[in-house]
């Protein structure tokens, strides 16, 4: 049994940067051990931590980029928290945890803070309690938050939802996928990073993907950077640091916090109401009652 929590304590904890305190209310919080929807509703407000996303397909770097931008962010004297969602173990829906390995170097250092998270299933690429985890690290004394999602599909859309800044990451071999690039990737990205740009064609993708920024493609020319590194030399990677602090000061004259907490609203209601209603019970009922009409069988749960 989980022993009673102390969590006026553990919240001064965390806002001393305790690591052990983070990591074991980032534990709480996950297992939602009684108590902490209570906690988390008496966070104080925190304007001052930004969140950056970090999004791309799979095989594009991201996990390396990620290190290269800590490296960045420790040497402008900054703290920064990472959470990287790993794609779940099929075994025991434990993280995989191929970030931990890549970002070893900093697992000791004092201004550094690393957890790695699985999705458990969640149908886009973010951990089911991302939003409430990433609030826990907001009552910290961290200056960013870097969140490194698992890559396609809904995650790009729900990391928009989550950062103040998202960076989505690509590789010159992505050219077919750019060009039938979903108009919502397109939407959410702040900036763009061309990541491998040794590799054959690099040059060309660039090109291509600056065009479809361009008016001929949209009503107006969309003011995003797109930035090209060789994430593993860690090339191009000062100038992305610079282009995210810009980016950073724009958003703050936006009414984008506005969209951002209203994303959150939706979310954290949306899980609320549908916290009594699990995939097992749904399954076992509609193979014991041999259901084949769905539409009739939902409407017990209206």
């Amino acid at each position: 049994m989980q022993a009673s929590v102390n969590w006026q304590q553990l919240l001064e904890q965390i806002q001393a940067g305790s690591p052990k305190a983070i990591s074991r209310c980032l534990s709480l919080v996950e297992n939602e051990v009684p108590g902490f929807d209570r906690f988390l509703a008496t966070l104080p407000i925190n304007e001052h931590t930004q969140i950056i996303g970090i999004t791309g397909p799979p095989g594009a770097g991201k996990s390396t980029l990620t290190d290269a931008l800590i490296g960045e962010l420790v040497t402008a004297q900054k703290k920064v928290a990472v959470l990287c969602v790993d794609p779940s173990s099929p075994f025991n829906m434990g993280a995989l945890l191929g970030d931990r390995i890549r970002m070893s170097e900093w697992y000791s250092h004092p201004n550094v803070f690393i957890r790695s998270l699985a999705t458990r299933g969640s149908l886009g690429g973010l951990h089911p309690k991302i939003i409430e985890l990433t609030e826990v690290l907001k009552a910290a004394p961290f200056d960013f938050i870097v969140i490194e999602t698992v890559g396609v599909g809904q995650s790009e859309v729900e990391i928009a939802g989550l950062a103040d800044l998202t960076v989505v990451v690509l590789v010159p071999e992505a050219g077919d996928e750019v060009q039938t690039m979903k108009a919502g990737l397109m939407e959410i990205a702040d900036i763009f990073v061309v990541n491998k740009a040794d590799r054959p064609d690099a040059d060309t993708f660039y090109r291509n993907l600056k065009l479809m920024l361009q008016p001929a493609f949209h009503a107006v020319a969309i003011d995003i950077p797109v930035i090209k590194t060789i994430a593993s030399q860690k090339q191009g990677v000062h100038e992305l640091f610079e282009a995210i602090g810009t980016g950073l000061k724009h958003v703050q004259a936006t009414e984008k916090k506005f969209r951002l907490l209203a994303d959150k609203a939706y979310y954290l209601l949306q899980k609320h109401r549908m916290k009594d209603i699990r995939k097992e019970d749904l399954l076992a009922a509609i193979q014991q009652e041999n259901i084949t009409n769905v539409y009739s069988f939902i409407t017990r749960f209206y």
